[in-house]
């Protein structure tokens, strides 16, 4: 199946946040890109909000506090920093800072001990291979801590091995009598019924294992801060680019002069690796200001790159960044990389973003190869930014 892609930047007004990158599946940004975004704070953040109320009603918490707070309920997210990332490598979590009935909820897993909640977690390690990225921890109630996370996972069983992607956050409840964590409920971004049993949530799992390959080439890296049911917010390491003047989105003019550079048409004759993607970048409303470029290894490094021996091909650093990026599959025509990059748009701006002109197109086989191509169409920005802090 093919798959395209279309990415736009994003800029907060909250603080930013830390988290680690793994490597990119399917596309990067350029420094240059032209979209802006700016996140507006959720109110699912904040501890009132309705969304959470069935969530604390698995705790002790409403029950039994006592008048004045007896839990170091910071010491315990400062413990969670800490505890989360070994979710599921060999150390795994501490488990005496568990309640023996600890309630755990997912869209589609319910478990009510301790023993459960390992054993769901021991499951996903032999089908999944997760890897976990915590972003943050924070105090949301006076028995309550909140965390945010990415969780990436390749499903084993099937012989393609496809790649599931999950964000959201966790809702952590306090047993205010021994300060153990007495709850734990996960929302997922992409779905809007995060309640057990969800069908919504069991769908998202299932959309997810289709049929689908990229070439199996080195390609720009980044961290997924979210995904939503149609698109995700993409965080870029640096990369290089050889480009050049192109002819529209869908268009290949230009490819043979970026990829003759790698192949050795530079100042030492240098062959360099081939990577994925070829990105296609417009940088005005129309769409019609287009260039074409390839990334370049990442162990390169620009002062060291042999120039290029035509004048209208020039390297050039993509500084880090994030994007919206949207994913789809077929044909990548003009009319339908502007219809994607319409509803990639309007998509932003519902979730109140404000994108700016322009996007980017990615695609993962040669240019002249348009049928069997993977794409992603993506938008950026100049500025640093940080994860959703939603």
């Amino acid at each position: 199946m093919a798959t395209t892609h279309l990415t736009t930047q994003i800029l907060r007004q909250t603080p930013p946040v830390c988290g680690s990158c793994r490597r990119a599946a399917t596309t990067g940004t350029s420094s240059s890109s032209p979209l802006t975004i700016t996140f507006k704070t959720r109110k699912e953040s904040s501890p009132k909000n309705q969304k959470f109320k069935w969530a604390r009603k698995l705790s002790l918490v409403e029950q039994s506090s006592p008048s004045k707070p007896t839990v170091d309920v910071e010491g315990l997210a400062t413990f969670l920093y800490d505890d989360l990332p070994h979710l599921f490598d060999d150390q795994g979590i501490d488990r005496t800072a568990y309640d023996e009935q600890v309630k755990f909820r997912d869209p589609i897993t319910k478990h009510d001990t301790i023993s459960g909640y390992l054993f769901n977690i021991s499951l996903l390690k032999v089908l999944f291979r997760p890897l976990f990225q915590l972003h943050w921890v924070k105090q949301t109630g006076p028995y309550e801590i909140t965390t945010r996370w990415t969780m990436v996972m390749k499903f084993m069983p099937l012989p393609w091995k496809p790649e599931l992607v999950f964000t959201g956050t966790s809702v952590m409840g306090i047993n205010p009598n021994n300060g153990k964590f007495c709850s734990h409920v996960d929302f997922w971004d992409s779905i809007e019924n995060n309640e057990y049993f969800s069908l919504e949530g069991l769908w998202d799992v299932f959309r997810q294992l289709r049929v689908y390959k990229t070439p199996d080439l080195e390609t720009p890296r980044y961290q997924i801060l979210k995904r939503t049911a149609n698109y995700e917010v993409r965080k870029y390491e640096p990369f290089i680019v050889v480009e050049t003047i192109g002819e529209k989105l869908s268009g290949s003019n230009g490819f043979n002069a970026v990829a003759g550079y790698i192949f050795g048409k530079n100042s030492t004759t240098e062959k360099i690796p081939m990577t994925t993607p070829v990105f296609t970048q417009a940088l005005d409303p129309e769409l019609s200001d287009v260039s074409i470029q390839i990334v370049l290894p990442s162990e390169k490094d620009i002062s060291s790159l042999p120039d290029p021996s035509q004048e209208t091909v020039k390297l050039r650093k993509v500084e880090g960044e994030v994007a919206a990026a949207l994913k789809f599959s077929g044909k990548p025509t003009e009319d339908v990389v502007r219809e994607k990059e319409k509803a990639l748009r309007s998509n932003l701006m519902k979730d109140g973003l404000k994108p700016r002109m322009g996007c980017m197109l990615a695609r993962y086989n040669d240019p002249g190869r348009t049928w069997s191509f993977t794409m992603i169409v993506q938008s950026t920005s100049h500025s640093s930014v940080a994860a959703p802090n939603h």
